[in-house]
């Protein structure tokens, strides 16, 4: 079958991002599968030796490895539906607001320019039980990294505080492509604010939350330097990434290691074909929605 001129021409724009993307993933990711098939730990460099898949035997065997999975979902499933809600009134607002629309756009944005981080840090220092001002706040007054739960409070609240920005700007796209011709004549037709939401407004934006949720899940599965500044994964709030920099560069143990993070990219992975297929999306709608 013919390939179509357009087709060939949008190959032919893409292939210098794609060839530049593969030569910075494609071989460090093909690297650490490699490394993931020996016994190689850099205190011991006399003892390397090919072992197969028996690193992931033991990475998968290990309740470590688990209880990083564990505390992996539920920052995941905290702040990403916490900023799911919080995005959409964001984008709701931004939408209908008439005076002053860019400066709210930009306000709103400001703290998903800072840098992760710097809000971490911010974040610890405000939960500090000597120096944090939030001690004094009455209700809230209590040694929030003492525990497990307060401790993954403070990192999912960190999360949500610097992603939610950049969920309200996918979803105000989504906001975008809403027809105002169809709202106005699902006014005519007696439909209430709230049908009209639920029964126009979100359906249509379908393409939208699939992209901002699927992007957020993906980068909160990979959660790092939150729960490094704030907890260091202390009181068992060790996400599966922090696990992989414990076994690889702290531990120097390159065969776990390496299997760690290519385990990571499977989870990683396969959560993002599954949320894709679970909301009946294809590809193509997805692209689209990016648009």
């Amino acid at each position: 079958m013919r390939v179509p001129r357009e087709h060939r021409l949008g190959w032919l724009l893409c292939a210098p991002a794609l060839v530049s993307m593969a030569a910075v993933t494609a071989y460090p990711l093909l690297e650490a599968v490699r490394l993931s098939l020996y016994r190689y730990d850099l205190r011991f460099p006399g003892t390397r030796s090919f072992v197969g898949l028996q690193n992931y035997v033991t990475v998968l065997g290990s309740a470590v490895w688990w209880q990083s999975v564990v505390n992996t979902a539920i920052i995941t499933v905290a702040s990403v539906s916490l900023e799911l809600v919080l995005g959409l009134a964001l984008a709701l607002t931004m939408h209908r607001i008439i005076f002053g629309r860019r400066t709210v756009r930009t306000a709103v944005l400001v703290p998903y320019g800072v840098i992760t981080v710097v809000a971490a840090l911010a974040w610890r220092f405000a939960f500090d039980p000597t120096t944090g001002f939030v001690q004094g706040m009455g209700v809230l007054d209590r040694a929030w990294f003492d525990h497990r739960w307060s401790a993954f409070a403070v990192i999912v609240a960190t999360e949500v505080w610097k992603t939610t920005p950049f969920m309200a700007l996918l979803l105000l796209a989504g906001l975008a492509l809403v027809p105002a011709d169809l709202l106005r004549a699902a006014r005519v037709d007696g439909a209430s604010a709230t049908q009209r939401f639920f029964r126009v407004t979100l359906p249509l934006m379908k393409p939208a939350v699939i992209v901002a949720l699927l992007f957020r899940t993906v980068d909160a599965i990979r959660v790092f330097d939150t729960v490094f500044v704030e907890t260091r994964g202390a009181l068992g709030t060790e996400p599966v990434s922090l696990l992989g920099y414990d076994t690889l560069l702290r531990s120097l143990n390159l065969g776990l290691g390496s299997a760690v993070s290519v385990l990571v990219f499977v989870l990683v992975l396969s959560v993002a074909v599954v949320f894709i297929r679970a909301l009946g999306a294809t590809p193509a709608g997805v692209g689209a929605g990016t648009r």
